[in-house]
């Protein structure tokens, strides 16, 4: 065996491949870029930029790039690293410490994830939810996994029918119930409120107000969809009646927006929708006011005005409504990002839009998923309920 390498070199490879990572900003999650490059290898360095130009999405890439918790967990529930290929046993404890009981936690302490490997996970601030995983999140990060042991040429046991059978006994036993992304849709009377949070001429107040316009009015986009929004994706279409059906109403400025790969679309399908009107002339704005002429739309403004050349991320676009509910009067605590893609459907539906109308901008593929929107809708503005009131 060779010597090991010094640490003068072992410093050189993890900064070179920091500055490899650092061509992946639009992707990575950059604040995290120096811990990234020294867990990361380079032949996994090679393999993201490799499947970043064959058009993998960027959602993928970053649970693959960013998912340091798998191996701050084992080190703390193993005291060992992450072995490759993790053996049947390692995936059956992640499952056992992920999805437990809360009832038989309350009589029995010892049932679910130790009080230790729990404490050294929020010390990290890798774990912030109190209770058991939801039931997606463990299998994401399974799923992770095993895409990662496949890089490294190792066949797991991701497949093994013990581990199936764990997952099922324990989602069952867990009887976690599905949560809302966002307690409470952001309808137009809450969007009005937010908007009037960011009315002032600051540049963040116009980057905001050009972000929820965008966000809602594009059908409720997806905050990795917001985040991932590139100049190079808008388009200028001709001028459209404010009523299409009055040939004298008046002309107002339409935009498409493509949207290439989605959350349920392939890169090659070019998805796209339009912006009308009001939303057009907020996002043009902020475009003028930064000086904003390529790469991305959306970007981060620091405390002294500045604008990076790095797109938000799908949490900082998050993080926004939130701030922008709380100086509304509102708890951010009941909204979400997501609001405003329910938000954009119930008010679809409570407006009497058909639902195949609403589904062509906001692109859901799902039929029930969206009819569930409006079946909601009806039921409040229908009778059945208000047979004794």
């Amino acid at each position: 065996m060779g010597n090991p390498k010094s640490p003068g070199a072992n410093s050189q490879a993890v900064l070179r491949r920091a500055e490899q990572l650092d061509a992946l900003d639009a992707i990575l999650p950059f604040d995290r870029r120096d811990q990234l490059a020294s867990l990361l290898t380079d032949d996994d360095v090679e393999t993201l930029k490799h499947l970043a130009s064959e058009g993998m999405g960027d959602n993928t890439l970053r649970a693959l790039a960013s998912d340091l918790y798998l191996e701050a967990w084992c080190q703390l529930a193993t005291g060992a690293p992450l072995p490759w290929p993790a053996p049947e046993s390692l995936l059956l404890k992640f499952v056992a410490h992920h999805l437990w009981d809360p009832v038989k936690r309350a009589e029995d302490p010892a049932h679910g994830m130790p009080a230790d490997v729990e404490a050294g996970l929020r010390a990290e601030r890798l774990l912030r939810a109190d209770g058991p995983h939801a039931p997606g999140t463990v299998r994401r990060r399974l799923t992770s996994w095993s895409i990662l042991t496949r890089w490294r040429g190792f066949t797991g046991a991701f497949g093994a029918p013990s581990l199936k059978s764990a997952l099922r006994l324990a989602v069952k036993a867990s009887n976690r119930p599905r949560q809302r992304k966002s307690k409470k849709a952001v309808t137009v009377d809450i969007l009005a409120m937010l908007l009037q949070a960011c009315a002032g001429d600051r540049l963040v107040d116009v980057r905001d107000r050009a972000l929820l316009l965008t966000a809602f009015a594009s059908g409720g986009r997806r905050r990795s969809e917001v985040a991932a929004l590139r100049v190079g994706d808008l388009a200028d279409e001709e001028l459209v009646r404010a009523d299409p059906s009055d040939k004298n109403s008046p002309p107002l400025p339409c935009l498409s927006i493509r949207l290439g790969r989605t959350k349920t679309t392939a890169a090659d399908d070019d998805e796209h929708v339009l912006l009308i009107g009001r939303p057009v002339t907020a996002l043009k704005r902020w475009l003028a006011e930064a000086q904003i002429k390529d790469g991305a739309v959306f970007r981060r403004i620091d405390q002294w005005g500045n604008i990076d050349r790095r797109a938000l991320t799908p949490q900082s676009v998050n993080l926004i409504l939130k701030a922008r509910c709380e100086q509304a009067g509102l708890d951010p605590a009941l909204f979400s990002a997501h609001g405003l893609r329910s938000g954009y459907l119930t008010e679809a539906a409570n407006r009497g839009i058909p639902l195949p109308e609403a589904m062509q901008q906001s692109l859901h593929k799902s039929v029930t998923q969206a009819a569930s929107y409006y079946n909601n809708a009806e039921r409040k503005n229908g009778r059945a309920a208000r047979l004794i009131v």
